[in-house]
């Protein structure tokens, strides 16, 4: 006949870190989840600013150019 074994409180801290291990990992991949979705709008907002800034500087050449023309231009006028 077999005895039933009884969990001995080496078993009981084995599970129960186990089940840390566990929700640590949970906790890991949602994190890391996370990540890759902010990841994902900070590319999208990076390529919007470097829009934006082509757009300021295309505007900033244009008004300088209109403040401050080209002396060579003038004189060949």
């Amino acid at each position: 006949m077999q005895q039933a074994t009884l969990p001995t409180s080496a078993t009981q801290a084995k599970d129960r870190h186990y089940a840390q291990l566990g929700n640590s990992l949970q906790r890991l991949s949602q994190a890391v989840g996370q990540t890759a979705d902010l990841s994902e709008h900070l590319k999208v907002t990076l390529d919007a600013m470097k829009t934006l800034a082509a757009n300021h500087a295309a505007q900033f050449m244009t008004v300088a150019a209109e403040l401050n023309p080209d002396p060579e231009t003038d004189e060949a006028k």
